[in-house]
């Protein structure tokens, strides 16, 4: 699979890899008669990779397979997408990935008939996702002509609709979910106790504390609004509470060991690619704002800046500037 600098996109690969957390969101946001479909006990990711290098920026290459009820050879595959700030043309993006789906199944012998494809873009950014959820959305054409135009739906998890006592499922899949929900949000500090106690009965096992260090590493590289302190605090309240006043030996052996590093580590580094890559998600949000689309050569280019100051300046042009092509220019100025 391919690795993913955006810490969103890591976290949520992370998390969603892991067959029992995917099951899990089928069986809580997917459509009640699409899962009735599915056996779940069949459930599988499927390790090969349909995105080449030019889709890599928009898919983090999580793909699941699943045979349907009927007892006969059909499956169906699931692909799940993520994003931090709406993408006009997610449908298109979309498309060209199941295409590759379909393509590799022709190769293999399974195109009679083809496996049917499942699109979720799960969705946690700050600005409201107004993005049309039908392919045909992306054209303005008389009905005649629609009916020769592909067409498809995806569906839509908007984790930023959901209150937190809606969000569903096991408390792995609600944690992480909170968690990213609440990412960009300035009062994080207060909600990580409560999110981390979520996981307080998973602790005793290594699993548990695995994926507890897990979520911190997001925090310490996702989020610019919490200070190193303040996950420290979240973590001993949530072990104080687990073992009375002394945490357990596994995990207060764990704490030193490995949060203090992982943290220290994500303040040194996932906390200043945090900052780089808030910079860059609100660049980008300004820019789809004022120009509708941004071409992956201009975000490859944002993503090579490497310097906050350069970033902030190049916000401020963005909203000034009187085109993209003058934006542009600015941008292959700061590189050079």
């Amino acid at each position: 699979m391919a690795d993913i600098a955006n810490p969103h996109d890591k976290f949520f690969k992370e998390v969603l890899s892991r067959e029992e957390i995917a099951r899990d969101f089928m069986i809580h946001y997917l459509p009640s008669d699409v899962v009735d479909l599915f056996d779940m006990t069949s459930l599988e990711i499927r390790k090969d990779s349909f995105v080449d290098n030019t889709l890599k920026e928009y898919f983090s290459d999580l793909l699941y397979c699943v045979d349907t009820k009927d007892g006969g050879s059909s499956y169906v595959y699931v692909l799940f997408e993520h994003k931090s700030y709406p993408e006009r043309l997610i449908s298109l993006h979309l498309l060209r990935y199941m295409a590759r789906i379909w393509e590799r199944a022709v190769k293999l012998g399974e195109s009679k008939p083809l496996p049917p494809v499942i699109p979720v873009v799960v969705y946690h950014g700050r600005s409201k996702w107004k993005v049309g959820l039908d392919f045909q959305d992306l054209f303005d054409l008389p009905g005649a002509l629609q009916v020769y135009l592909p067409d498809f739906r995806y569906l839509l998890c908007d984790l930023t609709q959901y209150s937190d006592e809606e969000m569903r499922g096991a408390v792995t899949l609600k944690a992480a979910f909170l968690l990213m929900k609440h990412i960009f949000a300035e009062d994080l500090a207060d909600r990580l106790p409560g999110i981390l106690e979520l996981l307080k009965d998973l602790l005793n096992k290594r699993s548990g504390l695995e994926y507890l260090e897990t979520l911190l590493r997001y925090v310490a590289s996702g989020s610019d609004q919490i200070r190193e302190e303040e996950i420290e605090r979240g973590l001993k309240e949530i072990l104080r509470e687990k073992g009375g006043d002394i945490m357990p030996t596994v995990a207060e052996q764990w704490i030193e060991r490995g949060i203090q590093q992982g943290i220290q580590q994500g303040i040194q580094q996932g906390i200043q690619q945090g900052i780089l890559e808030t910079s860059r998600t609100a660049l980008i949000e300004v820019l789809e704002e004022r120009f509708e689309t941004v071409s992956q050569t201009l975000r490859s280019r944002l993503r090579a800046i490497t310097d906050p100051d350069v970033l902030k300046s190049l916000l401020k042009r963005a909203l000034n500037a009187g085109s993209l092509e003058e934006f542009n220019a600015e941008v292959q100025a700061a590189l050079a």
